[in-house]
This record gives structure tokens, sequence and C-alpha cells, in this order.
């Protein structure tokens, strides 16, 4: 977990980790809206949005039981703070206008609301004063009725956690892996949910994880699949097929290992904010993730000896057509050599004479053809 200068973050009267505002100016700045022609139309407030919002899900959480009604946002971390408990937010592609009210209320670093927005980022656990910033990807298998070098294997997305001590914010990208299952799954388990945000953290990471486990299961088989047709003559094997799902096995490792080193983290006796039961539950996790990994490498090792496999197939083909060329070549040379022989055109050549003389050399440019082509097929070059 790394430390980020803290130099845009002041403490609120609440205790709430707050953002200055001449830290958001420049973000402020972002949020206008242009016409078609370019021309500035209106300056939109930070935090109103211009269209749909964000927020799929918001609630407050006591002693791990969600409590009824609908409130804002700010109201929910007020009744959280008051009630010791936790409020979770749950954001699907936010826009910047609304991620940074958002992060005025929450007092979020702006550099992970950066990060949040964009979605481009590799796996990683960061800390900004009493929040953590905790990013994962999301990966799903996409069906498909054959592989071909255009077929799309793993589907991949970005879950994003901000994890104070009152609250959980989950921002999503993609549909690789959703989220409303896993809080309708973790709000039947009352004990757990009763640790607070990072029990929320350790739900959704574990079903990520449980996804990549899936994921691995089908790329197997799409690698069996792969390999018998390689090793089957009767099929042509395309590399550019083998290159495809090279390319869809190295995306999906990409989120896969990279999250080694987030789950190490929070699974060190150095992470006092998580509570000691939660850090058993990211233990079951990093098994989880490092049996994936084991898998992912495997696959990639398969994947390299398939494309060997079949580059040797093409060059030993390359080689059996170069020797029936040559084959060939060389019966085709025999009557080449004869005929070029009887053209020289010189007066004193014996078989000029012969009354058999024509059908005497074609049987014998014939004969020596037919002892070729069966020497060259006892070889295995015909």
């Amino acid at each position: 977990m790394s430390d980020r200068t803290e130099r845009n973050e002041a403490t609120s009267p609440t205790g709430a980790r707050a953002i200055k505002p001449r830290a958001w100016a420049p973000v402020r700045a972002m949020t206008r809206i242009l016409n078609a022609d370019g021309s500035q139309r209106t300056a939109v407030p930070a935090g109103t949005g211009t269209g749909r919002s964000a927020v799929m899900d918001s609630a407050l959480y006591v002693d791990g039981r969600r409590q009824p009604g609908d409130r804002h946002y700010a109201e929910a971390l007020a009744a959280a703070r008051r009630e010791r408990g936790f409020v979770w937010i749950g954001l699907h592609e936010p826009e910047l206008a609304e991620m940074t009210a958002i992060a005025a209320t929450f007092g979020l670093h702006e550099l992970a609301v950066e990060d949040a927005v964009k979605a481009q980022q590799r796996p990683k656990l960061e800390r900004f004063g009493e929040v953590s910033f905790l990013v994962l990807r999301t990966a799903r298998y996409c069906e498909h009725d054959e592989l071909t070098e255009n077929s799309e294997v793993v589907e991949t997305g970005q879950v994003m956690l901000f994890i104070g001590p009152n609250f959980v914010i989950s921002v999503r990208h993609g549909d690789a892996c959703r989220l409303a299952p896993v809080r309708a799954d973790l709000e039947a388990k009352h004990d757990l949910l009763a640790h607070g945000p990072w029990a929320v953290a350790y739900a959704i990471t574990d079903r990520v994880v449980d996804v990549y486990l899936e994921v691995a299961d089908q790329l197997e088989d799409d690698l069996d699949v792969l390999e018998a047709d390689v090793f089957d003559r009767q099929s042509s094997g395309r590399i550019q097929r083998i290159y495809q799902m090279k390319r869809e096995l190295v995306e999906f490792k990409r989120a896969v290992v990279p999250l080694q080193r987030p789950l190490m983290t929070l699974t060190a006796q150095v992470s006092r904010e998580i509570p000691q039961e939660v850090r058993r539950y990211f233990r079951d996790v990093q098994d989880h993730l490092s049996r994936t990994v084991e898998q992912v490498n495997s696959y990639d090792d398969l994947l390299n000896s398939i494309l060997q496999a079949r580059l040797a197939q093409v060059t030993v083909d390359q080689n059996n057509d170069m020797r029936k060329i040559a084959a060939w070549a060389a019966i085709a040379a025999v009557w080449t050599a004869i005929a070029g022989i009887y053209g020289m055109n010189f007066e004193n050549m014996p078989e000029l004479k012969m009354t058999y003389g024509y059908p005497v050399v074609l049987a014998l440019m014939l004969a020596i053809s037919l002892a070729l082509y069966r020497w060259f097929r006892r070889n295995g070059w015909l």
C-alpha cells in the first residue's frame, strides 16, 4: 500500500478528510458544456452532472442490517457517523461532475477520483489518509460457437473501491461483474456485514476472483479444442486463431496477476484498519487467486507450446512440398536431358539412322522416370 502526498486535504470539523476548494477548481472548469460549433453554452456546477445519475444503490447499514428509507448519500453519511454504521454507495460509470460532488462529501483525494473516472488502472491498493483505494479488474467469459481469428473470448472491466471509516463507495466500469448480486448476498449475512466497510470490500473481491476461476475453467475448454485442431491432420489449424487466443489470454492475465500484491497487503498484519476476522476471509480469496494465477501461467505455457507446434508443422509441410517439387523436377530433368542431347543437330549421331531409335529413346526415358518415381515414393518424397 502506497501513500501519496495529501497536499489537497484538510480536516473538517466532523473529522472527515475534506478537499480544499482550490484543489477542485481545475476539475470544475472541465464541466463546461459546449455547443456543436465549439462555443460555450452553460457552465454546469460541479456535482450536478449532465445526464443520468450514476448512483445504482445507496444504503445505510447499522449493526450489519440495512436501514429502511431512501436517503441522499450526504444524509446517509451523517447518519452513519451518528449511529456508528456505514454507507455503501454503488456507482456505475460516473461522470466527472457527479464524482466530484461525491468526492467533496466524502473527502476523497483528487488523484483517486481521476483514476475512478478514467478507469484505466492496474489492480492496486493505495492509501489516502483514512481512505483506502482498491482497484480490481473484472473479467467475464464470452460465449462463442467457434473460435475464430476475431472471436472475443474474455471481456474485462474495472471495479474501484473507496473504503473509509464510515463508508464504502464502489465504482463499476463495464458489465463484466455486476455488484447487485453481491449486495443481496452480503445483506443476508448480518454477522459478516457487521464488520463494516471492509466486509463489503471482501465480498466484492471474492466475487471478482470467483469469476476469475470460472473464466479460467472455460478457457481450458477452448485450449483443449484448439490443441486438438492443431494436431488433427484433417484440420488447417490456422495460426491466426492461436494468436487471437493468445491475445485474449494476455488480457485476462493482466487482470489476474497484478492483484496478487494488493491481496498480500490486505492479508498482512500491518493492515490494522482491517478487522482480524475479515482478514481471514481475504486469505481465502488470496488462495483462490493463487490457484487462478497458476492456471493462467500454465495456459500461457501450453498456448506457447501449441503455437510452436503449429509453426513446426508449417515448416514440415513446407519441406514436404519442396521435396515433392524437387522429385518431380528430377523426373522431368531426364526427359529434358535426353531431348537436349538429340536436339544438338550433330550429323554423326548413329542413333539418328536407327529404324527403332525413336521408340527406344522414348521407352528409355519412360523407364528412367518410372524408376525415379518408385525411388522417391519409397523414400517418402512423393
